[in-house]
């Protein structure tokens, strides 16, 4: 394939640099061809930077955009020099492919595919620090999203496009972001302005490390409250067990006293019965003895 897939503008990625700081740089892919091309985005510092979206298809005779942002960082590079690279790789997909089925296979050059590909470097530039060239009397601001010169232009073999109304729009969203309209338009702020805004951010800095000492205190103290409450409540645990065990012994107690109340109610009514037959009994001996008596009495009579 002769032609390109995509063109890529910019074809260099511009941050602004500010420590503890998000920057954002927003990229344009133009598909002049009448295929579907799928893209993916690699970098070489994948913790560094956060790429939306990192991969996508561009329609035929279309653009499409997608913003890289350069995580806040604590320290600063020496010389603000960076040798962080993206790469871009694209190829053609059939009609009717969904995003979701874009996968690193599809840029695997042993499928036999033509996969297309192109390094951007990474430059910083510190905040509110442009460069001004002298032409003709008049100061002109050298921004990030400049026009490429003729040269730039026979070197890459692609000509720059500036972004679109709505690109521009996007790209005012990003909060560290910055327009070139505004830029052409900024002065360098005073030392007096710098010192208030260090002074603001000190401020900053320490109010936010008195909430977080605040919130750590909190935090310990709700910690505390939870442990005494866990601790009573174990307390009147074991004490509930003391408790159980008291009326488990009485219950058998209880039990071991009514077995023996039922024994001797037993014997009782055993010596009840016993007494009964002997009243029942004694009538009937003495009338046998009144018989006896009678008869002896008779027969001596006869005598």
């Amino acid at each position: 394939m002769t032609s390109e897939l995509l063109e890529i503008h910019p074809l260099e990625l511009k941050f602004t640099f500010e420590l503890k700081k998000q920057s954002s740089c927003l990229i344009q892919l133009t598909n002049k061809t009448d295929q579907y091309v799928a893209f993916k985005v690699k970098t070489t510092s994948p913790k560094k930077y956060c790429v939306r979206p990192n991969t996508g298809i561009v329609k035929p005779k279309s653009t499409y955009d997608f913003t890289v942002t350069m995580q806040a960082q604590r320290v600063a590079p020496p010389d603000l020099i960076c040798k962080d690279k993206f790469l871009i790789q694209s190829t053609v997909i059939p009609f009717g492919t969904a995003e979701e089925n874009i996968t690193s296979d599809i840029f695997s050059k042993e499928s036999g595919k033509h996969i297309e590909e192109k390094k951007l470097k990474v430059y910083l530039s510190p905040p509110n620090s442009p460069i001004l060239t002298a032409i003709n009397g008049d100061l002109k601001q050298d921004i990030g999203h400049e026009t490429s010169s003729p040269r730039d232009k026979a070197r890459d073999g692609v000509e720059n496009i500036p972004p679109s109304q709505k690109v521009a729009e996007d790209f005012m969203g990003f909060e560290t972001a910055k327009d070139a309209a505004t830029m052409g338009t900024q002065r360098f702020k005073t030392s007096r302005d710098e010192t208030e805004e260090l002074t603001t951010a000190s401020d900053l800095q320490s109010s936010v490390a008195k909430d977080v000492q605040q919130l750590k205190s909190s935090k310990a103290d709700d910690f505390e409250n939870l442990k005494s409450k866990i601790s009573f409540m174990d307390s009147k645990l074991k004490e509930a067990e003391v408790t159980i065990m008291k009326l488990t012994q009485e219950r058998s107690m209880v039990a071991r006293e009514t077995d023996k109340l039922q024994s001797e109610l037993e014997l009782s009514k055993t010596k009840s019965n016993a007494i009964r037959i002997t009243q029942v009994g004694f009538p009937l001996l003495y009338v046998c003895m009144v018989a006896v008596v009678g008869l002896v009495i008779g027969y001596l009579s006869n005598l």
